[in-house]
């Protein structure tokens, strides 16, 4: 459960969202040949356009169990640039949630240290 004012854990939840999208991204790369298969993808606009309520509790009501879509109305191939874009992005992503987190346990580390000495 995600706590409203608990960075760390924000920064999680993001995390596990930037790479459910990077797996449905590359899944959609390695099926680019099959035949009938539909683009995934993770909207991260339907999950923090409201963030004032709980991220978990947004996926579990928007998307159930699995924050992962597959656009049934697309019937284009898919565009291997494209999907390739959006990884590089969704790795940028990644990078600065990873320095978020990376922050968040310095200053802990930092409070931490201060009450030691």
């Amino acid at each position: 459960m995600i706590i409203p004012h608990d960075p760390m854990g924000n920064t999680l939840k993001a995390m596990d969202l930037i790479t459910e999208r990077h797996k449905a991204l590359a899944s959609n790369v390695a099926n680019m040949n099959t035949p009938n298969y539909r683009r995934k993808d993770v909207s991260f606009s339907q999950y923090l356009g409201a963030y004032s309520d709980p991220l978990e509790t947004n996926l579990a009501h928007k998307m159930g169990p699995s924050p992962i879509s597959v656009d049934e109305s697309s019937t284009e191939r898919i565009d291997v640039a494209r999907e390739l874009s959006e990884m590089q992005k969704n790795s940028v992503l990644f990078t600065i949630a990873t320095r978020r987190m990376t922050s968040l346990i310095t200053q802990m580390r930092t409070v931490i240290n201060m009450g030691n000495s």
